[in-house]
């Protein structure tokens, strides 16, 4: 029996024990799922062990663990590293979701449940993939697994684990299924990923809520100001006014920005996707390009004051907003934080306070196009799907790319098989089965790809 075979036959099991992790609230950001995420750490290592792996291990760091495997056939075939993660983003505003985020369920051939296509689906694939292949001849390399809990929430121990166990994580290529593709009809591999500075700010009024009858006009409203200051951020051209934050951008040719630009899109079905009448975004850039190549700066979450049922006449003493700022080559997530806390600092009025909170940050990344890694990617979507991939810039991050370079002297390949419109980090977060089952397939041929071209 061929894996695709035991691929096709095994389909309702392997769904079902997807619809398994998948009950699971693994919720790295809130304390309250802490018992959750462990138990998913221990479903992933227990999934590992079944599949065929030599050992499987609970690797235990400062906040959740890392779920190490490894199967090595032969010290002398090349050695592939699967990178993913089992925690999900939370799934508030619960009363969004058509049905309950962590009680999955099939509706048009796609799976909808927190987590299904970010990154438990996707990951889960490549244990499924390395099953297949045990179950059928065995596989053609060294594979180990590292899948951490934390990458919802900054990756912050990953970098520590890294480190501390280069030897351990030895390899010659790290393969990561977190991204997308254009379509079922046009398979892409992520070749490019923005980095990430992620930061909460606090401005501060009076001491106290006030009476806004008895205060307002006379007294700085900390909402009023916010609005005015994060409004300062972008100009008419809605480019981002941080002074020297686009020192260092990497610039991309016009031969590179025609070659994006000639990725299948289709800006009509874009919108209506989105039920939008217009799109937004910096002047003189495509919608491909301002998603891919540029960077950007988003208010992820605003509030202060009362926002409950009824009226109550409030000035209040604070206000919040969590922001984002996506970067692109040559950016550093540490220097745009500094600039960002300097530049939001001066623009307060002497009416307000001000306190800017780095959450967490990563990286952006540029990943080969020419080496046997991506030509074994390639030839598995050409073997499976029929096309030949299409290399993208993807605008989401995954930080650890450039840490696996930095530190381990690793290129990744990504091979995403999940769509824009699976609304990851959003209610109704779904998968497509034909996605789950089709990236199966093509994993475990990318090892057969890779193990013969590894060998010329």
């Amino acid at each position: 029996m061929s894996a695709v075979d035991y691929i096709k036959d095994n389909k309702q099991k392997f769904l079902d024990e997807l619809f398994d992790l998948l009950r699971i609230p693994s919720v790295s950001a809130d304390p309250a799922y802490k018992n959750d995420v462990l138990k998913t750490a221990e479903f992933v290592k227990e999934s590992l062990e079944k599949a065929g792996v030599d050992k499987a291990e609970i690797c235990k760091t400062a906040g959740y663990p890392i779920v190490y495997g490894e199967k090595m056939v032969d010290p002398n075939l090349p050695t592939v590293l699967v990178y993913g993660h089992y925690d999900v983003q939370p799934a508030d505003p619960l009363e969004l979701w058509d049905s309950p985020a962590f009680e999955p369920v099939i509706k048009n051939d796609k799976i909808y449940a927190r987590g299904a296509c970010d990154d438990k689906g996707q990951m889960y694939m490549h244990v499924k993939a390395f099953e297949a292949m045990m179950n059928t001849g065995g596989v053609a390399c060294n594979v180990k697994f590292m899948i951490e809990g934390e990458e919802e929430v900054g990756s912050e121990n990953l970098e520590i684990f890294v480190k501390e166990n280069r030897e351990k994580l030895a390899a010659d290529v790290i393969l990561i299924s977190d991204t997308s593709m254009i379509s079922l009809d046009t398979p892409s591999i992520t070749v490019g990923l923005r980095g990430l500075s992620y930061l909460q700010v606090e401005v501060t009024g009076p001491n106290r809520d006030l009476h806004s009858g008895v205060y307002g006009g006379a007294v700085a409203n900390p909402i009023n100001e916010l609005c005015k200051m994060i409004a300062s951020l972008k100009d008419d051209k809605n480019r981002i006014t941080i002074p020297g934050f686009y020192d260092k951008v990497a610039e991309l040719t016009a031969d590179e920005r025609k070659a994006l630009n000639e990725a299948p899109f289709d800006l009509d079905e874009y919108k209506k996707d989105l039920n939008i009448e217009d799109i937004s975004g910096e002047d003189g850039y495509t919608t491909l390009e301002r998603s891919g190549i540029r960077p950007t700066l988003d208010v992820n979450g605003i509030w202060g004051g009362y926002i409950g049922e009824g009226a109550k006449t409030v000035l209040p003493s604070k206000a919040y907003a969590k922001i984002s700022m996506r970067l692109v080559p040559n950016q550093v997530s540490d220097e745009i934080t500094e600039l960002f806390e300097k530049h939001f600092k001066s623009i307060a009025p002497k009416s307000v306070k001000v306190k800017v909170t780095p959450h967490h940050g990563g990286e952006p990344a540029v990943t080969p196009t020419d080496s046997v890694a991506y030509a074994a990617a390639s030839d598995a979507f050409v073997e499976a799907w029929g096309k030949e991939p299409i290399p993208t810039r993807d605008g989401g991050s995954i930080p650890i790319v450039s840490l696996f370079k930095e530190e381990l002297g690793l290129d990744t390949v990504l091979m995403g098989f999940g769509l824009d419109s699976d609304a990851i980090h959003s209610p109704n977060e779904h998968y497509g089965v034909t996605n789950f089952m089709k990236g199966i397939e093509t994993i475990t041929l990318f090892y057969k790809h890779f193990a013969a071209k590894s060998k010329n």
